[in-house]
């Protein structure tokens, strides 16, 4: 590696093949191990990382080849690289997926970083056409090295033997590492964003020390940690402006497990900008503060706890009290809602929110809302100026009952820079829309 930090991208065909426990497992083995190491997830998720950080101690940093500008990914890499001895870099989807069919995927980070691919390969259903699959996925682009492979869900000895073999022969420069057993105590639920959050598992510690031990038993982990390669110089120190412009000197931001939906790179930006972060619960009823001049509402699942924000009357009496005094009070997704005159839950049931916007969302009849976002400021805001650019990502099921009248805060396109019209609203400097922001545009 050079005296480098060395770097390793854990991808796979697609999704639910057992990357994300290949990530973990490796994490907390590092850990466990005093190896100094980071992590990253490609793509836009919030909850991934968070299992990442429960895994490794270590905040887990995006890397969005199609939302973030090349500085902002050059600053990230250098974050991630300062003080680690290893980048652990969790995929999105399969290898090659991204926002368009041939840009934003895993396959681009590695190959701007020149990090070894380690594929991970359900064989499940499958044996030595397993080797097939492998082959064609090295064989793809010639800018992408995959390095190893991982088997998951194996049969047992003589299954792994055939996979083995058959890989071997196919692809005799790609490092067979080992294959995890099938084991249903290896497994994490699932909710429709995703994997239930890393805050509301029972027994996380417990299930990442049996995954890294699963890890260390059927996995050669001294070779799969030596394929790592040294990481570029991402030249500068990781302190240039950050994705976004700070809203404010002194920024509330709301975290617990209704606003858990928040980019650490978006957040070291602003205290890089000289920003004071003020952490608050609205789950425990807790205001903004007082003295802040910004109020930040993350997404998350605020739908599963709206009658207890409806009665955190502390918690939405400070968001009306920071909007009187002139404060940005800014929502994405879920914090959007909150902003709104109410929320209907999955039951029915409606629940009053904050009323600073006129918005009503609903889970009773849901609907799926997923992409890339390219975002354009409609007016001046504590964003920004109009017409100042952004890119995003929508991830949501809520379906809006009615929203507006009011200006909107942006309009918005796909990935292709297909339309789709005006986004969230603006009153006055309170704003927000469903677009969970990564990056500004130069």
């Amino acid at each position: 590696m050079n005296g480098r930090t060395g770097g390793l991208i854990i991808s796979a065909p697609a999704s639910g093949c057992g990357k994300t426990l290949v990530t973990l497992a490796l994490l907390r083995h590092c850990r466990q191990s005093a190896i100094a190491v980071a992590s990253a997830k490609v793509g836009p998720d919030y909850i991934d990382p968070a299992f990442h950080a429960a895994a490794s101690g270590q905040p887990c940093l995006t890397l969005d080849p199609w939302a973030m500008r090349p500085a902002t990914l050059a600053a990230t890499l250098s974050r991630l690289s300062r003080d680690r001895r290893l980048i652990v870099c969790e995929g999105v989807m399969g290898l090659f997926d991204g926002a368009t069919a041939t840009a934003g995927s895993t396959a681009d980070i590695a190959a701007a970083t020149g990090w070894p691919v380690i594929l991970v390969i359900d064989a499940r259903a499958q044996a030595a056409s397993a080797a097939a699959v492998v082959l064609g996925f090295a064989r793809y682009r010639a800018d992408v090295r995959v390095a190893g492979v991982i088997f998951n869900r194996i049969g047992g000895d003589r299954h792994l033997a055939v996979l083995s073999e058959a890989t071997a022969l196919a692809t005799p420069d790609i490092v067979i590492l080992g294959g995890l057993p099938r084991d249903p105590a290896l497994t994490l639920p699932e909710r429709h964003l995703g994997l239930v959050q890393a805050s509301e598992h029972p027994d996380l510690d417990g299930f990442l020390d049996r995954a890294a031990a699963a890890l260390a038993r059927h996995v050669a982990l001294d070779r799969l940690i030596g394929l790592a390669a040294s990481t570029p110089a991402a030249g500068g120190d990781g302190a240039t402006a950050g994705p976004l412009a700070p809203l404010g000197q002194r920024i509330a931001v709301a975290s617990d497990a209704a606003f858990a939906f928040a980019y650490p790179g978006v957040i070291a930006g602003w205290r890089a900008a000289g920003a004071e972060i003020l952490p608050f619960s609205p789950l425990a009823d807790q205001p903004p503060d007082g003295a802040a001049d910004a109020v930040y509402l993350p997404g998350g699942y605020p739908e599963l706890h709206a009658a207890t924000l409806a009665g955190n009357h502390r918690f939405l009496g400070g968001l009306r009290a920071a909007a009187h005094r002139d404060a940005a009070v800014f929502g994405e997704c879920g914090g959007y809602m909150v902003l709104g005159e109410g929320l209907i839950a999955a039951d029915g049931s409606r629940h009053a929110m904050a009323g600073l916007l006129p918005l009503e969302t609903s889970f009773a009849d849901r609907r799926l809302h997923l992409g890339y976002r390219g975002a354009v400021l409609a007016s001046d805001t504590p964003l920004g100026a109009a017409g100042q650019r952004f890119r995003g990502h929508e991830f949501h099921y809520a379906t809006v009952v009615h929203e507006g009248p009011a200006p909107p805060l942006f309009t918005t396109t796909d990935a292709t820079g297909r339309s789709l019209g005006r986004s969230g609203l603006v009153a006055g400097r309170v704003g927000g829309s469903f677009v969970h922001l990564i990056d500004r545009e130069d």
